[in-house]
């Protein structure tokens, strides 16, 4: 049953499956394209957005990949001019990742016109050598030059993402790379451990001893990441995302997200006092804050994992099989699932650790119907006691260290989708 425009999804996320060169950690669907194949997946993925716009009003957009930046400028006109006419422009938050091989001026100004208003540039390393190792295409100068063509461009909303512990980084490394990236003046850091996912390059090389992991060092990168950039103007919000705070403008249009933490449904949640973490800064991403506060999404595109009305759809990560269905008029969707309540609740738990703020009690009930101290208060012992995390009257959220290990909490969290029989 679709839902009407008044109680529609108001969070995109749109795949493209498509990079110039498939770099040596990655393990998203991705492919180097072949230039029939990406018209056919324009088509396609236009006509996807055809099938769900009817309970769309974005406030958040999210295009990722693979490389949407790698598209021409006739293709992206193709996908601006659908959303035009599907009625689906004015998201408040409408982001484009991009890879500084792939920006240009006529591109960048398009994306613009259209009402695209946040870059996210994978930059990952500016040592020419480590993005070598990486299987980057793209040169430390070629960072510098596609930062200033965004910004001519109008772009006031960029964020950086990086990468530490990759093999032979060392800490002056690390820290070469933060200050350079920090001098760029953007708006929001993304920051990520390498890891090693099963059937990539670099997993190979690993279980092959090419390299070691140095998990010491990798633990003293990410505090000096959190010293540095929170030294510099960003705050922290989630385990690996930094973020500036926008002075609120004279319309007010900044008070939700300068104030308070997102809930799904966009409610006003005020300040949180001392004790309790920062609230979020302004200019978080509110898309990624969806995911982790429990929201639902459409997802479209191959591989693409959406969430509404608590099923969890899967597209085929499929390229070919993906313009196959479309071009049929039905929806690619290779798998749904509809979690039980409880299992449900615990995975959005999980997730929402990995913000700074956690979670309060009374928030947690209001978008789950569960309390978290009821069903998880074992659990939160354990991680308070490993001094993993605090506990107030009101509120669960992860230390700095619980941070690092936010993996180790969540699981903590998830309950089973079945009841053994």
């Amino acid at each position: 049953m679709s839902c009407s425009k008044a109680g529609s999804v108001t969070s995109l996320y749109l795949h493209v499956p498509f990079c110039a060169h498939k770099c040596e950690y990655c393990a998203f669907y991705s492919a180097v394209p072949k230039e029939d194949l990406v018209g056919r997946y324009v088509n396609a993925l236009v006509r996807e957005l055809e099938l769900v716009a009817h309970e769309v009003k974005p406030r958040t957009v999210f295009f990722g990949g693979g490389t949407p930046s790698l598209l021409n400028l006739k293709q992206w006109e193709q996908i601006l001019k659908a959303f035009e006419r599907l009625g689906l422009l004015g998201a408040e938050e409408w982001t484009v990742e991009c890879n500084p091989a792939t920006v240009s001026a006529d591109k960048a100004k398009l994306l613009r016109d259209f009402g695209v208003n946040r870059v996210s540039m994978g930059v990952q390393s500016l040592d020419e050598r480590l993005l070598e190792r990486l299987g980057r295409i793209h040169s430390r100068e070629q960072v510098f030059k596609s930062f200033d063509t965004l910004r001519a461009a109008g772009f006031a909303n960029i964020n950086v993402d990086l990468m530490f512990a990759i093999p032979t980084q060392t800490m002056d490394h690390w820290r070469a790379t933060l200050r350079e990236a920090i001098a760029l003046g953007s708006e929001h850091l993304s920051c990520y451990e390498v890891i090693y996912e099963d059937d990539t390059p670099l997993f190979e090389q690993l279980k092959a001893g090419e390299f070691d992991v140095d998990e010491e060092l990798t633990e003293a990168m990410y505090e000096e990441l959190v010293a540095t950039v929170e030294a510099n103007g960003f705050r922290q919000y989630e385990v690996a995302n930094f973020a500036r705070n926008q002075r609120q403008r004279s319309d007010g249009e900044m008070e939700w997200w300068s104030g308070g933490v997102a809930s799904p449904h966009h409610s006003i949640t005020p300040p949180l006092p001392s004790p309790y973490p920062s609230p979020v800064p302004s200019l978080a991403c509110r898309h990624n804050i969806n995911y982790w506060r429990g929201g639902q999404y459409h997802a479209l595109g191959p591989s693409a994992s959406g969430y509404v009305r608590g099923v969890r759809t899967k597209n085929w990560s499929n390229t070919q099989l993906y313009c196959e269905q479309l071009e049929k008029g039905v929806r690619a969707i290779e798998s749904r699932e509809e979690l039980p309540p409880l299992a449900r609740a615990g995975e959005t738990a999980a997730f929402g650790l990995r913000m700074n703020v956690g979670w309060g009690f009374a928030e947690f009930l209001g978008i789950t119907g569960f309390d978290l101290s009821e069903h998880w208060s074992a659990d939160m012992d354990t991680l308070v006691a490993e001094g993993f995390a605090i506990r107030t009257p009101d509120r669960f959220h992860l230390t700095p260290r619980g941070l690092r290990f936010a993996d180790h909490a969540a699981e903590k969290f998830l309950r089973p989708a079945t009841i053994p029989a």
